[in-house]
């Protein structure tokens, strides 16, 4: 299990760094998403006791959602409102420097201090509660549920 994790963990890096530059933003933040979802997926089996706690998958996690937090303000451009089902809400554009402000916080939150400050589970999940709670509050305030 925590080689799945692991592996599961590293594909999700190497992915996030490699969809960004496609021809559609769109397309890329999805992809990107997807990889913070797998990160966060593999991060919370860990914090609920579901997998085993490893330190190079939790810190991992971690970085997968940095990278995904240091790209959100390429992400968005204008014209990419529309298309591909995009849950994004249009106060991503109508509030540009809100947006930027949550993307940045989510960066320091994930960030290289954060990674350095996971040394075991109870730490981690200190870490993982504040880089969660950024998605949170983005979703809540920039994303539009489909049906």
């Amino acid at each position: 299990m925590k080689r799945a994790i692991a592996l599961g963990l590293i594909i999700s890096a190497g992915l996030t760094g490699a969809a960004i530059g496609g021809e559609d933003p769109t397309i890329d933040r999805q992809a990107i998403m997807k990889n913070v979802g797998a990160a966060t997926g593999a991060a919370a089996a860990m914090v609920k006791g579901e997998a085993d706690f490893n330190l190079a998958a939790a810190q991992l996690s971690l970085r997968t959602m940095n990278n995904a937090a240091l790209a959100l303000g390429y992400l968005f451009p204008a014209g990419s409102e529309t298309g591909n089902e995009t849950e994004a809400s249009p106060k991503i554009w109508e509030d540009k420097a809100g947006f930027q402000a949550a993307a940045d916080k989510f960066a320091t939150d994930t960030g290289a201090t954060a990674v350095a400050s996971v040394k075991d589970l109870d730490t981690f999940k200190a870490a993982f509660g504040a880089a969660t709670a950024n998605c949170g509050t983005c979703h809540k305030a920039y994303r539009v549920k489909k049906e």
